[in-house]
């Protein structure tokens, strides 16, 4: 359904040093920076993207908006919520944890990237 998800920062250089170590603790690789200044993410198949707003004008997060990263298991989401709050990252909400969904027990980690993008590490838990 998607191509790509791209946020905004005011510091392309603070958003590496986090979102590396958010692609990293949950196996992908470090991103690359193109021509433009934007970092890039590939993993899963997916594409993410960060960039200073082509406006010229500051960054901010959307409010009410999240972007989930799908996560192998409940030690990959802890490792990777852990890797963004000692990058410059905040916890957000409850602590990680399982919650009840629609479609079932799901593990979910919240977190606020440097810029205030609000970020979810998300792993459904097997049926009981």
């Amino acid at each position: 359904m998607f191509s790509h998800i791209m946020v905004g920062s005011n510091d392309i250089a603070r958003s590496k040093k986090f979102y590396d170590a958010l692609f990293v603790a949950m196996g992908g690789k470090a991103g690359i920076e193109d021509a433009k200044g934007r970092l890039i993410y590939a993993h899963n198949g997916g594409r993410f993207m960060v960039s200073k707003p082509i406006d010229g004008k500051p960054a901010s997060s959307a409010n009410g908006g999240t972007i989930g990263f799908t996560m192998s298991d409940t030690h990959q989401a802890d490792a990777w919520h852990k890797a963004g709050v000692a990058n410059g990252g905040a916890a957000i909400e409850d602590p990680p944890g399982v919650r009840q969904g629609a479609a079932g027990k799901i593990y979910l980690a919240y977190l606020r990237d440097p810029d205030g993008n609000k970020l979810c590490g998300l792993c459904r838990m097997p049926a009981a």
